[in-house]
């Protein structure tokens, strides 16, 4: 994807720029509108191609290293919380954060932002020049934070934001943990009986020259084919998961399968509950804080993490400035349960918008908290039929022809 150099002005009026990767000029703007930048001039990159480069032979990034996780922002935002509220320099509270972090990659963004901030940038300004580590939802609480002298507020509510985005991923993990482990050992199993169990098998019944089965067939035909053509399996297994992964980087493919994963059997209801519980929560934040409704919308479908979904609330916000209330643009969503519709339309009516949003998120909450204590239960069921299904064929496969042999045996 080709990359764009960009100067435009932030919201304060601060020169920025930057470059973007984007299909084309028009993309760049409309990132630019809803970051709240306004352009001044759009241009292709002279270094797009050695930028595409290495970012796609980053050896790190593909191995996840050096990534700064959410307990590093966790961390960041609390200490920064103290400090502030202490009355400690912004500056100060930078640089003694960019020597006490333990990422590497976080450690040289916030040198690069203590940079920035001794030239006179705002901290909002300074945080929007590494997108990829915060992103437009935090710079948009600390520049809110900034401007209305609540920056130690900012910071509290992101660590609050974050902890509880963090504690969702860890009851996922955890209720996941168990069928991983089942999966795993059934795919060993496979691997253990194509290669060491069914041929010893297939040679005894070849010396004995019984009439095989259609399973003990099946079994022998699957076994062959894994022995025979296992180099050109792994290759064609690893070419087919590099393929997929780039599809999936891809707008099309990310939307595709952003969409299909909250259809999935058992885990889907999880990761939409999931989602709409961030969103609840960070638009109950967004509005507490003062953002227009319409612009914290588009920060809340950033951080969503799922296109289809981002889709969805940029079609709430264009209802709403064409005049739609938000109930009625919640209904046109087809996103919320009736249920959750209620609440949002008495939170219309009194003014209190921002809190029935905070319970929407908690109700969310509590369904995804249901929906992982009985997800183990749900698949274990499951499991069960896909083991059951091994061993019947298994036993088909090997015992049949070994009964029919003494039974021939018996006979004479």
């Amino acid at each position: 994807m080709p990359a764009f150099d960009y100067i435009g002005r932030d919201a304060s009026g601060t020169q920025v720029k930057g470059v973007i990767e984007a299909a084309n000029s028009e993309q760049v703007a409309e990132q630019l509108a809803r970051r709240r930048i306004t352009p001044i001039s759009i241009e292709t990159s002279n270094n797009a191609a050695t930028a595409s480069t290495s970012q796609d032979i980053n050896i790190k990034d593909l191995l996840g290293l050096e990534q700064v996780t959410l307990d590093d922002l966790i961390v960041f935002c609390r200490q920064m919380y103290a400090l502030v509220k202490s009355g400690v320099p912004i500056l100060r509270a930078i640089n003694g954060m960019a020597e006490s972090s333990t990422s590497v990659k976080l450690k040289s963004a916030l040198a690069e932002i203590s940079s920035q901030l001794e030239g006179g940038f705002p901290l909002s300004t300074a945080l929007h020049q590494h997108p990829k580590l915060f992103s437009p939802l935090f710079v948009s609480l600390v520049h809110v934070g900034e401007n209305t002298g609540k920056l130690d507020d900012a910071f509290a509510k992101l660590a609050v934001y974050f902890e509880r985005e963090q504690e969702t991923r860890k009851r996922i993990k955890t209720a996941l943990r168990y069928p991983s482990f089942v999966l795993i050992a059934i795919v060993a199993a496979l691997i253990i009986l194509n290669i060491f169990v069914i041929p010893t098998f297939a040679n005894m019944f070849s010396k004995l020259g019984a009439d095989l089965p259609w399973a003990t067939t099946m079994l022998i035909a699957s076994s062959n084919f894994f022995l025979n053509y296992w180099p050109y399996m792994l290759i064609v297994s690893i070419v087919s998961i590099v393929s997929l992964r780039h599809y999936l980087k891809t707008p099309s493919g990310m939307y595709l399968w952003d969409k299909r994963k909250l259809k999935l059997v058992v885990v889907g209801g999880v990761i939409e509950r999931s989602i709409l519980s961030r969103f609840a929560h960070s638009f109950a934040i967004i509005l507490r804080a003062g953002v227009p409704m319409t612009t914290g919308l588009t920060l809340v479908a950033d951080a969503v993490d799922n296109t289809y979904m981002r889709e969805k609330i940029i079609a709430m916000r264009s209802g709403i400035e064409s005049g739609e209330s938000l109930l009625r643009a919640g209904v046109n969503s087809t996103l919320f349960t009736p249920l959750v519709l209620q609440m949002i339309a008495v939170g219309e009516e009194t003014g209190r918008v921002d809190e029935l949003l905070e319970e929407v998120g908690d109700y969310y909450e509590r369904e995804v908290d249901y929906e992982l204590s009985t997800l183990t239960a749900r698949i274990e069921p499951i499991m069960i039929a896909i083991v059951a299904a091994m061993v019947l064929v298994l036993a088909l496969g090997i015992f049949s022809p070994m009964w029919d042999m003494m039974s021939a045996f018996q006979g004479k």
